[in-house]
């Protein structure tokens, strides 16, 4: 049971510990480190014939020639070295890690001899142990697992500083002023009892009070220490239960080599350590002698890459490069990339072209003077329910490079942002970076947009248009980086989008508006030949895998695809050509006069504004796209499909006012007539008071109006609620 505490009872000559052990054990100890030294000095990878290499040494002497003292170890070699060597260290590795990091020590002080002028002194060694077994779940480790060795997936929740715990201390007895040194500390969360007596004893002077001892700081040796929250995965959680949580701790080169959010599998000795003894109140004092709370020391980590949220940040290989780089080469590459956006979703093309877009995204430029423009596209889609929106954001969670969902009731504007809490151990106030702050280089996807309390959206402006949270709270006032695009999803005023009201579907202030490079607006059309596409397709979906496995001729794999937005995003970043530059001026001048016309003929101004911030989008929009093709420049063919999509997008909804879509009336005196009715009947018709429905029909037919169009505008603002019928439905309320 070597994982439990030493006891703590100590006589006057119990120093430097372990020397106790028999000579048998000394013995054993030393052959089992002679067994780890020949298993490193001699492993070997390959066959005679096509040629080996010795995988530790080499390892070895490379990491120690960077100055690097650590070298992982796979289980799976040492039990095909030595199956017994293997089994010592998984039953006993509190024992058994120590010898191999010796082994270690003298294997490294073998292989880089002779060592530079000033290095003579050869370094500790780090072993960190990877095995390929199946893991366990955190439930599982029960008390017969104690001081063994186990391994365990989870995410990290939350890890503390990194800092220093002495392994070796340096006593002073404070009676005779004796010096005690290089005292072993047990590696872990355990601590160390300092003796109850000095033992130098001097004739003709005072005993040394009881307790003598106090630690010189100065004149220990210390490693860096870091302990880390983990938490079981999400997908390993029995319904309804809590997901439960462990208590990490990292030493030397384990530390900072995770963040909190990634998933993680550990390698380590499931250790225990004494409960902080709560205050006993009154009589049960003794209460909790033997009770430990477990905590793992950890000897390796591996850091998953698969799964939501993390994509594949790591290197390419240069066959893979070949592959991306052909891939991009290829003619039809934009439309494929769009084509394999959600391919279980039917239809919706444009809206998956500018999501590609959105997902490369254009150049971040920053100018001679300091300032910065943003690279991110943010884009917003208006529909009605059931156009697949919250799937689209789902699946861009999967494929950006680092995604972050969220939805907009259950989110507030310091969780999108940043927040300032105290922290429970050291009483400070620490800063927890939200959504926008975790999604750093990656989208953020926010469902039910419309639903978020006015204030909370707020807090999204300067993160969309300046790609920074600034805070000044409790005595914190910093500036954090949030450069993510935002690709939002919200559902019109009315539930379905209305027609006839124009912008009143439309229920954001311009100035988020303006902030969304792309605005589409999802209509659910009724027409029979669409709706029976979607059905088979949707029905095709439900009865067979068949539509996911097969995919569509030209479409590339999710893997792939992740792989080449995250390289691209690396590797790439266009700039606009002198002739598609000037293209795009002339087109944004008459953009602009036509939102002017729509403007004047509507009399009120259109809720989704044209601006400066408009022309960057394109600007960015065509970026984007020639970082797809991985070009170093856009150009005019760039450029063109640019303003399509923006066509199709923003200004179709700015210029969305018109009664256009209402049946009957579809030309444009039908319109301006229907509107010079609407304008008198308010004339007429003051707030409050009541007139009877035959009269009001009588007067516009008796001025020549057509009796349907009257009835049209009636109908209309019955639906608005700006009328109420009274009385049987015969005399009519004007509400407001």
């Amino acid at each position: 049971m070597s994982g439990f505490d030493d006891p703590g009872v100590y006589y006057s000559d119990s120093f430097g510990g372990g020397e106790g052990v028999g000579d048998e054990g000394v013995v054993k100890r030393s052959q089992i480190k002679k067994r780890f030294r020949e298993f490193l000095r001699q492993f070997r990878v390959g066959t005679d014939r096509t040629g080996f290499t010795y995988k530790y040494r080499d390892e070895l002497k490379r990491h120690y020639t960077l100055g690097e003292y650590w070298v992982e170890v796979e289980m799976e070699d040492l039990a095909s070295f030595d199956e017994d060597l293997s089994d010592c260290l998984y039953k006993l590795p509190t024992e058994n890690l120590p010898l191999l990091e010796e082994a270690a020590q003298e294997v490294a002080d073998e292989v880089t001899r002779p060592r530079p002028v000033g290095e003579e002194t050869v370094q500790d060694i780090q072993v960190m142990l990877k095995s390929d077994a199946h893991p366990a779940s955190i439930r599982s480790l029960k008390s017969e697992q104690v001081s063994r060795l186990v391994k365990i997936p989870g995410i990290i929740i939350s890890s503390t500083a990194v800092r220093a715990k002495a392994t070796r201390v340096c006593l002073q007895c404070r009676g005779c002023r004796a010096v005690i040194s290089n005292i072993p500390l047990p590696p872990g969360l355990q601590g160390y009892a300092l003796p109850r007596k000095c033992n130098t004893e001097q004739a003709g002077r005072v005993k040394c009070p009881v307790d003598p001892y106090f630690i010189i700081p100065d004149r220990c040796v210390c490693v860096d220490f870091q302990t880390l929250r983990l938490q079981e995965s999400p997908d390993a959680v029995p319904h309804g239960e809590m997901p439960r949580h462990m208590q990490l701790y990292c030493d030397r080169y384990l530390c900072d080599r995770v963040v909190p959010g990634n998933r993680v599998t550990i390698m380590g000795i499931y250790s225990i350590k004494k409960v902080a003894q709560a205050k006993a109140k009154g009589r049960d004092k003794g209460a909790g002698v033997g009770i430990r709370s477990a905590y793992l020391r950890v000897v390796g980590i591996q850091v998953d890459t698969e799964g939501a949220g993390r994509g594949a940040t790591g290197s390419v290989t240069p066959q893979e490069e070949e592959e991306l780089r052909s891939l991009a080469a290829s003619p039809s590459v934009y439309d494929s990339i769009a084509r394999s956006l959600a391919p279980s979703i039917y239809g919706s093309d444009d809206l998956k072209k500018a999501i590609a877009c959105l997902l490369f995204g254009g150049s971040r430029k920053r100018l001679p003077d300091g300032l910065t423009r943003r690279g991110d596209i943010n884009l917003l889609m208006l529909g009605d329910p059931g156009t697949a929106k919250s799937q689209l954001l789902k699946f861009v969670e999967r494929c950006s490079p680092i995604g972050v969902y969220t939805s907009g009731k259950g989110s507030s504007a310091a969780g999108l942002t940043a927040s300032v809490l105290r922290d429970p151990h050291t009483r400070g106030f620490i800063m927890e970076g939200g959504a926008m702050v975790l999604a750093d280089g990656g989208v953020v996807c926010i469902d039910e947009f419309d639903k978020m309390r006015e204030d909370d959206r707020v807090a999204i402006h300067e993160a969309m248009e300046q790609q920074t949270i600034s805070i000044a709270k409790a005595g914190i006032t910093t500036t954090l980086n949030s450069r993510c695009s935002v690709l939002a999803a919200a559902n019109s005023v009315f539930g379905r989008w209305d027609d006839t009201k124009g912008e009143d579907n439309i229920d954001f202030m311009p100035t988020i508006l303006s902030r969304f490079d792309m605005i589409f607006i999802i209509k659910d059309q009724h027409d029979q030949q669409r709706d029976m596409t979607l059905a088979r397709h949707v029905m095709n979906v439900h009865l067979s895998a068949q539509t996911q496995t097969e995919g569509v001729e030209g479409e590339i794999p999710l893997a792939t695809l992740k792989k080449y937005i995250a390289y691209s995003r690396t590797k790439c970043g266009p700039r606009l050509s002198a002739a598609a530059a000037e293209k795009l001026k002339n087109r944004y001048v008459v953009m602009r006069s036509g939102a002017r016309e729509h403007e004047r003929e509507s009399d009120r101004r259109a809720s989704i504004p044209i601006t400066v911030r408009q022309l960057e989008a394109v600007v960015r929009i065509a970026e984007s796209l020639a970082k797809m093709k991985l070009q170093a420049i856009a150009g005019e063919a760039e450029v063109d499909e640019a303003l399509r999509l923006f066509q199709v997008s923003t200004l179709d909804a700015a210029l969305s006012g018109s009664l256009s879509g209402v049946e009957g009336f579809t030309t444009q005196e039908d319109q301006e007539m229907i509107s010079r009715i609407e304008k008198q009947l308010k004339r007429r018709f003051a707030i409050g008071s009541q007139v009877s429905e035959h009269s009001i029909i009588q007067d516009f037919t008796k001025q020549k109006y057509p009796e349907h169009a009257i009835h049209k505008v009636l109908h209309l603002m019955l639906r608005r609620g700006e009328l109420q019928h009274r009385m049987q439905r015969k005399v009519l309320y004007r509400v407001k």
